[in-house]
């Protein structure tokens, strides 16, 4: 048993995908109420207290993460000390994190999938850019989720990686 809480506790945030060595995702991953977008080698899928909704990679036209929060200029201690004020004043107010728009470009029109951040302290602009272009790549057909996944079962018990080494795998992922 405690092998199984050291595997849900232990996650990688790479981008604007949260990696765990199980799935993939867009923001976090599912929250309180179930909800989440998880990324696998047929497309995405979409879960909340609702249902669950999927679509295929060659059914989607498009896919774009819109309001992504962007991380401050502030250095990283104060912005430390920020993410965790914000995170502790949000919880007694009952509010979760950022919130964040998952817009696809379907078959049969636009969707919206709410997502969260995963990055209390907001997303820095390359890791984002880079991001964004993965998620196009995987759409295009052009770059495999499944490298995605793999690695997080080869890694994702490590824990986030640091910024420069997320740019360079958010690039390797592209290519792969």
């Amino acid at each position: 048993m405690p092998k199984r809480r050291e595997r849900e506790s232990v996650v990688a945030m790479v981008g604007l995908f949260w990696v765990t060595p199980d799935a993939v995702y867009v923001g976090s991953p599912p929250a309180a109420d179930g909800g989440c977008v998880r990324l696998s080698a047929d497309g995405l899928e979409s879960r909340d207290p609702e249902g669950s909704r999927t679509w295929a990679w060659d059914g989607l036209r498009s896919a774009v993460v819109a309001d992504v929060p962007a991380e401050g200029r502030a250095g990283r201690a104060p912005k430390f000390l920020g993410s965790m004020v914000s995170a502790a004043l949000g919880a007694f107010l009952g509010e979760g994190p950022p919130e964040m728009t998952l817009r696809l470009g379907t078959e049969y029109g636009p969707q919206e999938l709410k997502v969260y951040s995963a990055a209390a302290g907001g997303y820095g602009a390359e890791e984002a850019a880079l991001s964004q272009d993965l998620l196009a790549r995987f759409v295009a057909g052009t770059a495999d989720p499944r490298v995605v996944e793999a690695w997080g079962r080869a890694h994702g018990l490590e824990g986030t990686p640091k910024p420069r080494e997320r740019e360079a795998l958010l690039r390797a992922w592209a290519q792969g």
